[in-house]
């Protein structure tokens, strides 16, 4: 394997740093995934490390957090005890794997933070507690309608 970047491999690397940037994800994970996702061969880690010039210790983490929404799998190869990684490359499968692992918990999360928040208002003063009561319906509506809208969402992405 050529240890350096080819110019096509540097150009989808980029598009998927680029996204996760964008997903508030390590510059590695969109390293990782980018060049898994434009690699006919599974790689395995010391692979990946050298050919993106990482750590082992960015490498692993970058792969976990992939791994942890399905974004890559993992891939035996006959005869070698090292574990090799392909990219998935089903958008739906993605997407949903994000969203299970990283919005949904956030949003599930709100939920009793909300909860809290409608204690506190009782709390406040008499000239605000209407104000604030009614900014906080609407946050719960947006909360509602956040959660409703991803499985709608996710409708709109077919599979491949």
């Amino acid at each position: 394997m050529k240890p350096a970047l080819s110019e096509l491999e540097k150009e989808v690397v980029d598009i998927f740093v680029r996204i996760a940037g964008v997903l508030s994800l390590p510059r590695s994970v969109g390293e990782l995934y980018g060049i898994l996702f434009i690699s006919p061969e599974p790689m395995c880690i010391d692979d990946l490390m050298l050919k993106l010039k990482i750590s082992k210790g960015s490498t692993s983490q970058g792969l976990k957090i992939l791994r942890s929404f399905g974004a890559v799998n993992p891939v035996y190869v006959a005869g070698d005890r090292r574990d090799f990684y392909a990219a998935e490359a089903e958008l739906r499968k993605i997407v949903a794997g994000f969203v299970n692992e990283q919005v949904r918990p956030h949003l599930d999360n709100g939920k009793a933070r909300m909860a809290r928040i409608e204690g506190l208002i009782d709390a406040e003063e008499t000239g605000r507690k209407e104000f604030i009561a009614e900014r906080i319906e609407r946050l719960q509506g947006w909360q509602k309608r956040a959660g409703a809208l991803l499985p709608f969402a996710l409708n709109f992405i077919k599979p491949e």
